[in-house]
């Protein structure tokens, strides 16, 4: 694509990155046959390539974005299937990114979509006050139909049915080994803390049971991708600090990766290096990036047991931020053969269940739409369990099924002599029996 940005504007070293990625792009439209809101909405503007048009003259141009523009760029999911799809490597991320955060700075919203992003920012990455909502929402779910902004409803029917007590675990300490393989740093996360406490206790158990030693950084929280896609750099910018300063600290007395098993935060994560480069912490930044690793890929260097085969059908969603956002494809579905279960994949694998962090609190009826399509291709396979690596998608798809969906690490943990699944347990569908192990 031809761009004519002056020599001025190159100058700016965001400026120069977004020219190298429009100038990368050839209009050769794969993209579209791959993009949720291209498929659902059929307008090009919809599409990644529809908006990367709107991305260059808005940029180009310097000016301050309208209405129409925000709203295709606000209906990106950013589940970067584009960049699966692309030929030309177009790295469409960080021009989303960029202009997210142009237009947060150049566009002011309608006072109802800037009290709603305030809201999200200063709540979900905060575990204590989003768990403290949840239960405002969760005595307010009954009255959700009568909310007029379909926003308020989708906040409100987000709520768990049940909120889970803190779990300790998730606590700054150190989880040791008798036999030590490595020493890895697990990040909790924020919202997950609040909504699915089992996850990271599983993670524990199985890392700690495969001989890894297992630390909770102190001072580690959000990894800033909530913010961040909402174009909010100081605040995404603060709380990524907040984690290089205290994983550096742990890498600094020996650390083998850093262990992230909600795959969102493990995309943003290993942007580090990207969003830093520019900054005093370029250094610091670029250093934990290369040591951040999904679950997964750290499992597949431990030695876990091969599990017996225990006739337990597993439908595996794989979440945009794993396969397209870290190229993750097959080490959650070889860890669950390996395990023993019988590995089902949906017939649109590629699409996003339309949860995108935020995106089913600020695009709702696009999400809901998305997540009906996903559910009706999970549950055409008849599986007795949903397995996933990402907390939003969990969340968004166990709302439109009932068949249990757990985190691909609950599966592992019991398959090697954890417990069963709290959520497995809880529902009136078969109970698989306890897996055996060889």
């Amino acid at each position: 694509m031809k761009t004519n940005f002056t020599a001025e504007q190159l100058s700016n070293p965001r400026t120069q990155r977004a020219n190298e990625i429009l100038r990368a792009c050839v209009h050769c439209g794969f993209c579209t046959a791959t993009c949720p809101t291209y498929q659902v909405l059929g307008d090009e503007l919809d599409s990644p390539r529809g908006r990367i048009y709107l991305i260059k003259d808005m940029l180009e141009n310097e000016r301050t974005p309208d209405a129409k523009t925000v709203l295709h760029i606000d209906r990106c999911l950013s589940c970067l299937a584009c960049m699966t799809t692309c030929p030309s490597g177009v790295h469409y991320m960080h021009l989303i990114d960029q202009a997210r955060s142009y237009i947060e700075d150049t566009y002011k919203r309608p006072l109802s979509d800037r009290a709603l992003r305030w809201v999200l920012a200063r709540i979900l990455p905060y575990p204590t006050r989003f768990r403290i909502a949840l239960l405002g929402a969760k005595m307010g779910r009954p009255f959700a139909r009568f909310m007029p902004d379909p926003r308020l409803r989708a906040m409100l029917e987000m709520a768990p049915k049940v909120i889970p007590p803190v779990s300790r675990n998730d606590d700054p300490q150190t989880f040791h080994v008798a036999n030590k393989k490595m020493r890895v740093a697990l990040m909790t996360g924020c919202a997950q803390r609040a909504l699915n406490t089992d996850i990271n206790d599983a993670t524990i158990r199985l890392l700690t049971r495969l001989g890894a030693e297992v630390v909770i950084p102190e001072g580690q929280g959000c990894c800033g991708a909530l913010t961040h896609h909402m174009g909010k750099d100081d605040e995404s910018h603060a709380t990524a600090a907040k984690n290089i300063h205290a994983w550096t600290r742990e890498m600094d007395a020996g650390l083998d990766a850093i262990v992230i098993n909600t795959s969102g935060c493990g995309t943003t994560v290993k942007d580090y290096g990207h969003m830093f480069k520019h900054t005093a912490l370029a250094q610091d930044a670029a250093r934990v990036s290369a040591i951040a690793v999904d679950i997964s890929e750290v499992l597949m260097k431990l030695d876990m047991p091969v599990g017996d085969d225990k006739n337990i059908k597993v439908a595996y969603h794989a979440a945009c931020s794993l396969q397209h956002g870290q190229k993750i494809k097959t080490f959650p579905k070889d860890l669950l053969k390996k395990a023993g279960f019988t590995v089902l994949e949906p017939a649109d694998s590629h699409l996003c269940c339309g949860s995108a962090g935020t995106y089913n609190l600020m695009q709702p009826e696009i999400s809901k739409q998305l997540k009906a399509r996903k559910v009706q291709t999970i549950e055409a396979l008849t599986p007795d369990i949903i397995s996933a690596g990402n907390i939003g998608c969990m969340m968004q798809i166990g709302s439109g099924t009932d068949t249990p969906i757990v985190h691909t690490v609950e599966l592992l943990d019991w398959a090697t002599g954890g417990p069963k699944p709290p959520a497995l347990s809880a529902t009136g569908k078969r109970e698989p029996q306890v897996p055996m192990l060889r």
